[in-house]
């Protein structure tokens, strides 16, 4: 699964994710993308199940690319624990994505399968998405 190797702050604040995205909204290196519609913290276990129901759609042809990279710890606490005493230990790594974002992308494979595997991939993700064709593609 995808972690940072090494991160400046143990903990981190939550943030907000309002409004668009404001990087990463463009196809730039494949000819297919999906692209979130929503805002959410999307965890490095559901980018790898996503990732794996694509790449065994495709049988391991052409290109995939991950747009998006879990580097914000998420912490939590235990169950069962009082309130207060603190903020709770690192439990794993989310990607903050914002509606706009282009989350996959692949290449070298025709329309209709990557179309089938993107709806694959969508099933495993806790938003709604969109299958993106690069605007200068031929079929």
């Amino acid at each position: 699964m995808l972690s940072p190797k090494r991160s400046k702050h143990r903990k981190a604040q939550r943030g907000m994710m309002k409004g668009d995205t404001k990087r990463g909204a463009t196809l730039a290196f494949g000819t297919f993308g999906l692209k979130a519609l929503d805002e959410v913290w999307m965890s490095a276990r559901q980018i790898e199940s996503a990732r794996q129901a694509m790449t065994r759609h495709m049988k391991r042809e052409g290109n995939v690319w991950i747009r998006i990279f879990p580097d914000k710890p998420i912490t939590a606490k235990p169950a069962e624990v009082r309130m207060g005493k603190g903020k709770g230990n690192p439990e794993g790594w989310a990607a903050v994505v914002q509606p706009g974002r282009i989350l996959f992308e692949c290449d070298g494979v025709p329309m209709q399968v990557a179309k089938e595997a993107f709806a694959l991939a969508a099933q495993k993700l806790p938003i709604q998405t969109k299958f993106v064709v690069r605007h200068d593609y031929k079929a």
